[in-house]
């Protein structure tokens, strides 16, 4: 059975294809990743006994460069979603410019049944099993859900123990005493506000009259929700797994986190109503951003929705059906291949340092990141209006485009 982000993966490939009429030969090579590694881990429990784990590595092109993407650890986890997010990654590196090729990988399990210790052993085992894969002219991963630097930093030592390689220009997202980028925190999020604010001058849209409803206030959306706030938008709502937050004389995200740091969840914080999750996507605002998971928006609330835009920094939160029916009524989504770009520019700023020795501090590390995410959408903006489709499909032409040209560059 495949799942929804398999189909959708495949769904946008294919209508994108047809619009720049991609080379058959090309297309055929893009439906499938060059490579799908499959294999079981074992490791010991902290009671002695031993337990398994199924892990993969999809590796989808490599046309433009090494393989680029997460590690999630997610009991969700499987063959069509690695697959499904690997193709992704592929279309976001072409998007932004970036010399590299899709990449995605995962352990499923849930990370919280297991102890510090049993996590740790877990990621050294990961880079044990497919350290023949990986390498920093080859595959090149970093955190995605449920993985963090402290599990990526372990994946570096790991790796420099097995292979005798130097393991730090082999993982991006590390801890910054292992070679990681400053800024890369907020990379993701500050992204999304970037692309946002450009949004906003190409819409003429006001920050100051323009609502926001955040689905999902982790790294992503905190950090997406924080600078939103500072540029003088106003965010009505927000929420974590369990709590949504909604009032529509404005939440300031900081007083929100640190609520949340705090306690651990957004429930019971004073300063707005509790709502239900599904209710904050069908909230009357100018600007929705989910954040969290796929397939959020789908053929059941799709008709629902009532922001005139959505900001995907979650990767695949609208499924395909909701897609038609968002574009015939005319709301604007802005995809997460350049949506949620951020954390992708910001590892492949890291992955240079670490190739030049020369550490950036944050403010230059952001303000690359500012400059590449708003040149990217004004090239995708400018392609929608003028060829009049959706700007998720602007998004890949400018996407194939780069790897068909450099497949026929390459014959």
């Amino acid at each position: 059975m495949k799942n929804d982000a398999y189909l959708n993966a495949h769904s946008q490939l294919y209508k994108a294809a047809a619009e720049i009429s991609l080379d058959e030969e090309i297309l055929t090579k893009l439906d499938k990743p060059e490579h799908l590694h499959k294999r079981v881990l074992s490791i010991e429990l902290d009671n002695g006994e031993s337990r398994e784990f199924l892990a993969f590595r999809s590796q989808h092109s490599s046309i433009l460069g090494p393989y680029k993407g997460g590690l999630r650890f997610h009991e969700e986890v499987s063959e069509e979603e690695v697959t499904a997010l690997s193709m992704w990654m592929s279309w976001k590196c072409s998007l932004m410019g970036l010399p590299w090729g899709g990449g995605k990988g995962g352990i499923k399990l849930d990370p919280h049944e297991l102890s510090k210790t049993e996590l740790e052993r877990l990621s050294r085992a990961y880079v044990d099993v497919f350290q023949d894969v990986l390498g920093e002219n080859t595959d090149i991963p970093a955190p995605d859900v449920n993985t963090n630097e402290t599990i990526i930093g372990w994946m570096v030592d790991e790796y420099t123990k097995k292979t005798g390689k130097d393991g730090k220009k082999v993982f991006t997202g590390k801890p910054l005493d292992l070679g990681g980028s400053r800024g890369r925190t907020e990379a993701t999020g500050f992204g999304g506000a970037y692309i946002l604010s450009e949004l906003s001058e190409a819409e003429g849209l006001q920050p100051e009259n323009t609502t926001i409803a955040i689905q999902g206030f982790g790294n992503v959306g905190y950090y997406f929700a924080e600078l939103a706030f500072d540029l003088g938008y106003k965010i009505v709502a927000i929420s974590d797994s369990k709590t949504a937050l909604y009032n529509p004389s404005g939440i300031d995200p900081r007083n929100a986190g640190e609520y949340k740091k705090n306690t651990s969840s957004l429930a019971g914080f004073e300063d707005a109503s509790t709502i239900t999750n599904a209710e904050l996507l069908e909230l009357d605002v100018e600007i929705l951003v989910p954040s969290a998971l796929e397939n959020v928006i789908n053929e059941e609330n799709a008709y629902k929705i009532k922001a005139d835009y959505i900001l995907e920094l979650a990767n695949g939160p609208v499924t395909k059906e909701a897609d038609e029916i968002l574009d015939n009524r005319l709301i604007v989504v802005i995809p997460d291949i350049i949506a949620n770009a951020g954390g992708v520019s910001v590892s492949y700023f890291e992955w240079q340092q670490n190739q030049t020795g020369v550490q950036l501090s944050k403010d230059e590390v952001l303000q690359k990141l500012e400059k590449l995410m708003k040149e990217t959408f004004r090239k995708v903006w400018k392609i929608q209006q003028d060829k009049s489709i959706s700007t998720r499909l602007a998004a890949y032409v400018v996407a194939l485009e780069r790897i068909a040209s450099k497949y026929k560059a390459n014959n």
